[in-house]
Order: C-alpha cells, then sequence, then structure tokens
C-alpha cells in the first residue's frame, strides 16, 4: 500500500504532509535531501499509524478496545502500555485527580454536538460512579478494570507519539533539525545548526474568539489545548466540553486555550490539559510548573 502523505519543498527545508489521528499532521526537516527526507516520512508516518492503530477508542480490534469490554477480567499488556498507564498515574496524582483517563465515559451526559438542556444530575451521578483512576489495578503485565468503565488515551496519545518519532528521527539522522506536529502537539528534535527558529503559526482562543499566533521553537516541545469545536449553548449560557472528573460537570471560567513549552511533548500535552481543568487557577498551576506558556481567556 502507497503511503498516505505528501512531500513539498519550501525554500530551506522539506515539509512532509498526511493526516492522522483525526488531525492534520506536518514534519518539518532541516534539509532538501530527497532520500533522507524520504526515509523520515515513512518513519514518521508509519509510527503515528501503529500508535492511532494500537491506542484509539474507536477501533474495535486493539488493546484499548479489550481494557474497555473487559468485564473486570485481568487482561495482559506490554511494556509500552504499562509506560503509559505509569505515565498517567504520575499525571492524576500531580492534578490532584482532575487528569483522569477514565473521564471520557462523562461524554455520554454531555454529546455536545446535539444537546440542548444541561444533563439529569441523576444521570451524571450514575456516570460519575464509573469515573475513578484509583479504581484500576496494574502492573508491568496486567490490567484490570471494574466493569462499565472505559479508558481513553486520546489525551496523551499524539503527544506520546510525537515524542516516539522525534526519538526515532535522532537515532536515525542525529545530525539534523526535525520538527513533528501532530495536530499542533510538537516536538523538534535538536535545534537548527544556525539555532534559527522554526515558526509556527497556531490557532488559540474557541471557536468563538480563534486567531492564530506566531509561535518560535528552537527546542523542545509546544502543545495546545482549547476549547474548540465542541461545546453547547444552552439558555444563553456556554458549557466548556472540558469536564472536571470530579463532578461531571463542565470546568467553570477555563481559559479558552493554554498553549505549554516543554522538553518534550506528551509533558507539554499533559501539564495544558491540567491548566485547562484548573479553570481560574490554570496560571498559577503552570507558574508552579516553571514552564513557558500563553493563555488565552
Amino acid at each position: 500500500m502507497t503511503p498516505d502523505y505528501k512531500i513539498r519543498y519550501q525554500q530551506d527545508y522539506a515539509s512532509i504532509l498526511f493526516t492522522a489521528m483525526t488531525g492534520d499532521c506536518e514534519i518539518r526537516v532541516d534539509t532538501l535531501g530527497a532520500a533522507t527526507v524520504e526515509q523520515i516520512a515513512a518513519l514518521a508516518y508509519h509510527q503515528v499509524l501503529r500508535i492511532e492503530h494500537k491506542f484509539s477508542r474507536y477501533r474495535t480490534d486493539n488493546i484499548c478496545y479489550r481494557i474497555n469490554t473487559s468485564r473486570g477480567d485481568t487482561i495482559p499488556i506490554d511494556a509500552e502500555l504499562y509506560r503509559l498507564l505509569t505515565y498517567a498515574d504520575k499525571c492524576y496524582q500531580s492534578s490532584d485527580g482532575l487528569f483522569d483517563l477514565t473521564s471520557g465515559i462523562l461524554r455520554r451526559a454531555w454529546p455536545f454536538d446535539e444537546y440542548t438542556s444541561t444533563p439529569n444530575e441523576m444521570r451524571i451521578k450514575a456516570l460519575l460512579q464509573l469515573v475513578g483512576w484509583q479504581k484500576i489495578e496494574y502492573n508491568q503485565n496486567t490490567i484490570t478494570m471494574p466493569p462499565g468503565m472505559e479508558i481513553d488515551f486520546g489525551a496523551i496519545a499524539k503527544e506520546y507519539a510525537a515524542g516516539l518519532i522525534a526519538q526515532a528521527c535522532r537515532q536515525l539522522t542525529p545530525d539534523l533539525s526535525i520538527l513533528i506536529n501532530l495536530g499542533g502537539d510538537i516536538q523538534i528534535t535538536q535545534p537548527r545548526k544556525n539555532r534559527q527558529p522554526w515558526l509556527l503559526e497556531l490557532p488559540v482562543g474557541s471557536k468563538q474568539t480563534a486567531k492564530t499566533k506566531t509561535f518560535e521553537l528552537i527546542d523542545g516541545a509546544l502543545a495546545c489545548s482549547r476549547q474548540a469545536s465542541r461545546f453547547a449553548e444552552i439558555d444563553g449560557r456556554t458549557y466548556s466540553h472540558i469536564l472536571n472528573p470530579k463532578t461531571g460537570w463542565p470546568v467553570e471560567n477555563a481559559p479558552s486555550s493554554v498553549t505549554v513549552m516543554a522538553p518534550n511533548c506528551i509533558q507539554a500535552g499533559s501539564l495544558a490539559t491540567i491548566a485547562m481543568l484548573k479553570g481560574e487557577q490554570a496560571s498559577e498551576f503552570l507558574l508552579s510548573r516553571g514552564v513557558n506558556y500563553h493563555i488565552e481567556l
């Protein structure tokens, strides 16, 4: 099967374009050497597809589906999944329980694309019984989750993939700067030789207040969490799609977008997500973590 990506040569770098993980992806390579660009294109494209296939909750043929349909049975896992679960646990602990990969089930109460009234409180309370990272038991070999619960890796899968691609690219071409952009989750392998920054025109703000902002990135990673297309307008009030896993209700006074710069993409992405969940305390939280960030209210 022919890979579904395109390569475009700019003035001083090559751009590899494809669609994956429900978004537009771009890999920028700081060279015009066609053979090297083709190698990197194939590596990045197939790595993204592998992660998407393995961790998407929309598939019925992967480990995520087996866990979510296990009905309380113990499921074997591999080392890669164990590392992701361990990272998710660290995020859960450091966010005081706000970063919770089991909270996606709350979408059943909040179908934002079609809702015209707030959910019944009893419905939310019932779903909250199926939320709680602390209810999951896992080790290096197995995972056990109570019946009815779900796990969703959407909050870390793209960021994780960006980091994996960056690592593989460093091994393949250790002297080149390569920028991996998976739908706005971005990782750079190393600075360009002249330390010229990569320029990124990225959307910030909500759907109603959307605009673009130019970010300069020399090294490290960047990720953004936004109130973009999914929200509800009910009785003149806008409800965010960012749901608090403790209450089952949208986070109040959350920023319209949070963009975080950090050493690696999975760290930047999780910090941006936690900041959104912190609502009014987003800036205070990020200041305490010592990272550069940009917030749109």
